[in-house]
């Protein structure tokens, strides 16, 4: 009975986290003027995305967003300002310096004394797909916060910018040249960002600026329900990601950060429609946003400087948090009383290795149950469609494991283990030390009298819900790590389960049997497609089709053309791989540019085609470089690895002027790509083969036309 209890508990912990997650109930047209509503705001939406084609920086359909949107403002009664430029910009660790011709839209919604709240959100989308959550989800929750603020009639405080940028999937550029410009940039007090990474689940407060424990206990008094962590923070940092937060974190101001994750299938794809969006998403940042934009507005932002803070909420309905320097000696602290009760109880040496062998055995079983479902599946991974089974297996094998170590495991030892990790977390990654901590502290007061179960029951809470985030904050390729936060939560209740040998072998069969049947649910649908690209590519030889570097190639795309066994580098570059076939003779004029030389200075004017829609220089690392200047823009040399990425992805750059500025004189060799969106003729056969379950993603379809350029 003990055993069939805790197991409730578990399933009953992780279907109150999968509720709560989904965000609340959405609002209705009907509701108060001074409410947000997600039926006002996903109204908003449909007019604003039209047609819901794709709508990247420079586009046609770019121009067309930007109009109906001018629309909604003047609706509102709110004046315009736009902000045109050729922005670039370039963070270090991407190897890369990104250009596009953007034009933001500035709007001072709010009148007000003092530095503004900026709100954002990004107008842009990738080629690939509409972006009705990437971000015109973020479009129409401003839009809809400005109208409720409107009825804040007499209302005072500080005054409120809505900040519509451009040219954010290009790479930050609408947030950047707003931040580069001291005119704006002296304005700001404060910034909200909002984002979308996907289609559904509640709005997630996932970074915040340096020195955060004014603005998260901000957030605590403001919020109607809470969606947030330290740890967010502490993996965000450690991810390749950037949102149009970064150059305004750059620049020294404070902000927020918040997007929706769930269903990243339809990130930056082809199926990030209005029709996929959960309302529930939107109602979730439309409340967060509007209740702190409220409390900002009469908040004196000198006094949200300070230090850190370590938090993470409980259901959406607490926010325990502290401040991060007082966590190192918490956990010094409780790590002596669970000292002190171990050198009473004196625990075995099995029972000291069983918690970390069992979390261990934990990592093993994830990976283990993947490689079986993936190896019946044929795909490497079989849940991306369909993920309850493989779920349901893990979360059986993990329970038989959990069984397995209970006959050998000791709640001294167990919490001697927690509170170990949380002096190392506290130490070393202050934003996951809340995971540890808050349940030792528990532990710290009740294990001296005999109580491991509220410290226990604690830990699994906390444990569980981190687990059920786990998926679309880490990302669905990362499934068997899930087992690790399950793991932690389930340590502490190994000494409270009876060890039962039939429960034991019931529960791996189990766990096999649903391996087994996860292997045979279908890796892809309609709604959970593969992502796949073709390219039309012409590199100074005979033309190619290409085709992403999946496995297995899907037999229809690979019957359509006759591709390669395996992938192959594609235009000289190691990097790009993929399954080639004959194209035929070239079609189109090779892209050119006009080159000469001022000293240490290579100056190439650009010359693609009219059909262009932007244009890359490859530079090799032995180029020496100094300094770019992009239109006489200088830019920083951020190089990584063997060559350096200088893009400009809009029609305009086809003409573009680039300065590379050498430390000595020397030869070059650079690669010039012109960009197409879309295939030529022909390679509607390709997109037909890919069929239902595939869908473009990120740049989408694409045309690159390849030119060496040899410079004396």
């Amino acid at each position: 009975m003990r055993n069939l209890f805790l197991a409730l508990v578990a399933v009953g912990l992780w279907l109150i986290s999968a509720q709560v997650q989904k965000g609340p109930e959405p609002r209705g047209a009907e509701a108060a003027p001074a409410q947000f509503s997600a039926a006002r705001a996903m109204a908003v939406l449909a007019r604003l995305q039209g047609p819901q084609r794709p709508h990247p920086a420079g586009s046609a359909e770019n121009a067309a967003i930007h109009a109906r949107l001018r629309e909604e403002l003047a609706a509102l009664g709110l004046p315009v300002e736009a902000f045109a430029t050729r922005a670039c910009y370039s963070e270090p660790r991407w190897g890369a310096i990104e250009c596009a011709d953007i034009e933001d839209l500035i709007v001072r919604a709010v009148p007000g004394e003092g530095k503004a709240i900026v709100l954002m959100a990004h107008m842009d989308s990738v080629p690939a797909g509409p972006g009705a959550g990437d971000d015109g989800s973020g479009v129409a929750t401003l839009l809809e916060t400005l109208r409720a603020l409107k009825a804040d009639a007499g209302s005072t405080g500080h005054p409120v910018i809505a900040l519509f940028t451009d040219g954010e999937e290009a790479g930050l550029l609408g947030a950047a040249a707003f931040v580069e410009d001291a005119r704006w940039r002296e304005t700001v007090g404060l910034v909200i960002n909002v984002e979308g990474r996907g289609s559904s689940g509640q709005s997630l407060l996932f970074q915040t600026s340096p020195g955060d424990a004014a603005l998260v206990d901000l957030y605590a008094r403001a919020a109607p329900r809470f969606a947030t962590s330290s740890l967010y923070g502490e993996i965000y940092k450690y991810l390749p990601n950037d949102t149009d937060l970064t150059p305004f974190l750059k620049a020294e101001l404070p902000g927020y950060n918040f997007a929706f994750l769930g269903d990243v299938a339809h990130y930056h794809t082809a199926l990030d429609t209005i029709a996929n969006l959960d309302p529930r998403s939107v109602q979730s940042g439309g409340d967060a946003v509007l209740a702190l934009t409220r409390a900002l507005r009469a908040q004196d932002f000198a006094a949200l400087a300070g230090g850190n803070a370590i938090y993470l909420d409980i259901f959406g309905v607490w926010l325990p948090r502290l401040p991060v320097d007082w966590a190192f000696p918490l956990a010094l602290l409780a790590l002596a009383v669970i000292v002190g009760v171990a050198w009473r109880r004196r625990p075995t040496i099995a029972g000291l290795l069983t918690p970390p062998l069992f979390v261990a055995a934990a990592v093993a079983a994830g990976f283990a149950v993947k490689a079986l479902a993936g190896l019946i599946s044929g795909h490497a991974d079989p849940s991306y469609a369909q993920p309850l089974l493989f779920r349901l297996a893990l979360a059986v094998s993990l329970g038989a494991l959990a069984l397995a170590a209970a006959r050998r495991a000791n709640a001294t030892a167990c919490w001697l283990w927690f509170a170990f990790f949380a002096v190392a977390s506290a130490w070393a990654l202050p934003g996951l030390s809340p995971y540890f901590l808050f349940p030792v502290l528990v532990a710290a007061l009740l294990l001296p009298f005999g109580n491991a179960w509220m410290p226990a029951l604690a830990a699994l809470l906390i444990w569980i819900q981190l687990t059920v985030g786990a998926e679309p904050l880490m990302g669905l390729g990362m499934t068997p790590l899930f087992t690790v936060p399950a793991a932690l939560g389930l340590m502490t209740v190994l000494p409270l389960l009876r060890f039962d040998r039939r429960h034991l072998l019931g529960a791996a069969g189990l766990g096999l049997a649903l391996t087994v049947a996860a292997g045979f649910v279908p890796a892809y649908d309609a709604q959970h497609p593969q992502r796949l690209n073709f390219h039309y590519v012409e590199a100074g030889g005979p033309a190619l089709w290409v085709v992403d570097a999946v496995k297995p190639l899907p037999e229809a795309v690979r019957g359509a053309a006759a591709f390669s066994p395996e992938p192959q580098s594609i235009g000289g570059d190691p990097r790009w791989q993929g399954y080639i076939a004959d194209a035929g003779h070239p079609r189109f004029p090779p892209p050119a540019a006009i080159v000469r030389r001022d000293g240490n200075a290579i100056i190439l004017d650009l010359r693609g085609s009219d059909a262009a829609d932007g244009m890359t220089l490859t530079i090799p690392s032995d180029a020496g470089l100094a300094r770019v200047l992009v239109d006489g823009k200088s830019l920083p040399v951020n190089g990584k690895g063997d060559r350096l990425f200088i893009s400009c992805a809009s029609p305009g750059c086809r003409t573009a002027t680039i300065a590379l500025i050498q430390k000595q004189t020397g030869p070059l060799t650079v690669i010039l790509t012109e960009l197409r969106h879309g295939l030529p003729p022909g390679g509607d056969k390709l997109q037909a083969a890919r069929g239902a379950l595939g869908t473009p993603s990120q740049t989408g379809d694409a045309t690159s036309l390849i030119s060496r350029l040899q410079i004396d």
